[in-house]
């Protein structure tokens, strides 16, 4: 049956163009090498309705049921990454089919590299598919919510492993440097044999593309600086990032903040986040409008969003760069104790800006969101950050994709939901200690119920106003004459 796989994988490589006929033999003969095969029986059926992932997944439990690799999740993917390898054209052949695909138009040569990245299986689409996902409506138009099942939980002794590694290795420095490419993988760092990344220059710099490997919306995409350096937030990234819309004009693109609390799961490395993507955020309607005195070129606006945005919309980069630098070093130095805002304690700063930028066809738009770290007593893990009584469904970081309305939960909640949907129901159920309070308010509110779909309507409503009131939580401001105060100074 391997000799099956091989050639089927064979034929799926050159149906999705990742090959050429011309490679098959090579193809085959370094396949066989980390299978530990030394000849290949011809003339083999191939079956036709595997796809490649499933092909993947019969090789790699070949090796291990014959000894080749351990049954470890780290040497597993390792293996998978290098047989996907072997499909992969080179960086610099890579590149060159990019761009010229984007002498076409960009979106072309996007399209080109989101179907290697898939065909390939670094973008795992199988385990994606697993993820549960929804809309709800809102007063803030249609929110998304994810309960993120794709990323494989560590066996036992994936687990022991990790603990009993002595030896400390800092190559590649982290999970987005440029080393990544090709990298073999190791306990405890994953395998990325089959990655690719693209050159995209920016502002005299070396600036890369790549595809992540846990898609949470279409063609998620990450830039990442050659540099391993911290993220910081300043004219510079208002300035890339509305320049990488216009070098593809149909990808929104945006940053994290750039301190701990408020920012995402990786601070130690500028990087940034696009798409080809609609967000509710992008439609979300204007608040009030509201004139910047030193900037009359652009157009500013509150959001009707749960979080703080400013909305800048031009037709200039350098005059929405100018007003949007203005307004990130004007909140930097901001203090509001009336809305809890303070700019320092104790020499330490505690006000950033995630900001999203887009291209309109017929104008460019900026959106900062005001965010503040700063901690209580009252609340430990953070004044506008999820609070406690939120924390059952989302404790951690609001990043760049909960802000703009996508909701990223963690795996444990498809079992914890299934339990309160069982409560609802009058079934046998075992609801966790922490959601024990909300599903009492809910049997309150909506009685025993009796329909399995009605009782899954209603759990999905509820998240999503529970999502709300996590954005809610990190909005600096919970009213609009607080953030007329902050305007007024913008103005003085």
């Amino acid at each position: 049956m391997v000799y099956e796989w091989i050639a089927g994988l064979i034929q799926k490589g050159l149906e999705t163009q990742l090959i050429e006929p011309e490679d098959k033999i090579y193809v085959r003969n370094q396949v066989m090498h980390l299978l530990g095969l030394e000849s290949f029986t011809e003339n083999v059926e191939y079956p036709a309705d595997d796809m490649i992932p499933d092909l993947l997944d019969k090789l790699v439990n070949y090796a291990v049921d014959h000894h080749i690799i351990e049954d470890v999740l780290d040497e597993k993917e390792i293996l998978s990454a290098n047989i996907m390898n072997c499909f992969t054209a080179r960086p610099s052949v890579v590149n060159e089919i990019f761009n010229n695909k984007y002498e076409v138009s960009p979106k072309s040569a996007t399209d080109y590299f989101y179907s290697l990245s898939k065909n390939n299986n670094y973008i795992q689409m199988n385990r994606i598919r697993k993820n549960s996902s929804y809309q709800t409506d809102t007063p803030y138009g249609k929110l998304e919510i994810t309960i993120n099942l794709s990323k494989p939980e560590k066996d036992p002794k994936q687990i022991e492993r990790e603990k009993e590694m002595k030896k400390t290795i800092h190559y590649p420095n982290c999970l987005l440097c440029v080393e990544n490419e090709g990298y073999n993988g190791r306990l405890g760092h994953p395998a990325r044999a089959n990655l690719r990344i693209i050159d995209i220059p920016l502002l005299g710099e070396n600036w890369y593309f790549q595809y992540s490997p846990y898609v949470y919306y279409n063609e998620h995409s990450i830039l990442l600086s050659e540099e391993h350096r911290d993220m910081k937030i300043d004219k510079l990234t208002f300035e890339r990032l509305l320049t990488f819309t216009e070098k593809f004009p149909h990808y929104f693109i945006g940053s994290n903040a750039d301190l701990p609390i408020v920012g995402g799961s990786i601070l130690s490395h500028d990087h940034y986040q696009a798409g080809n993507y609609q967000f509710a955020m992008a439609e979300a309607e204007k608040a009030f409008p509201f004139t910047l005195n030193n900037h009359p070129e652009v157009d500013a606006a509150v959001l009707k969003w749960p979080m703080s945005a400013i909305r800048l919309h031009g037709y200039k980069i350098n005059k929405l760069v100018d007003a949007a630098d203005y307004i990130l070093r004007t909140w930097r130095e901001y203090s509001d104790e009336q809305a809890d805002i303070l700019a320092y304690t104790n020499g330490k700063s505690h006000n950033t800006i995630t900001p999203i930028a887009r291209n309109r066809k017929d104008h460019i738009e900026l959106d900062l969101v005001l965010r503040n770290n700063r901690t209580s007593p009252e609340h430990p893990l953070g004044i506008f950050h999820p609070h406690e009584d939120v924390h059952h469904i989302k404790k951690e970081n609001i990043g760049l994709i909960e802000v703009m309305g996508l909701a990223v939960l963690p795996p444990r909640l498809k079992g914890e939901l299934s339990e309160i949907k069982n409560y609802l129901l009058d079934k046998s159920s075992h609801v966790t200690d922490y959601h024990q309070d909300w599903a009492n308010q809910l049997k309150e509110n909506y009685g025993t119920l009796t329909d399995n779909e009605t009782a899954e309507t209603i759990l999905q409503k509820e998240l999503g106003k529970k999502f709300i009131k996590v954005l809610e939580d990190a909005s600096v401001y919970k009213d609009r004459p607080a953030f007329e105060r902050f305007i007024k100074t913008l103005n003085k």
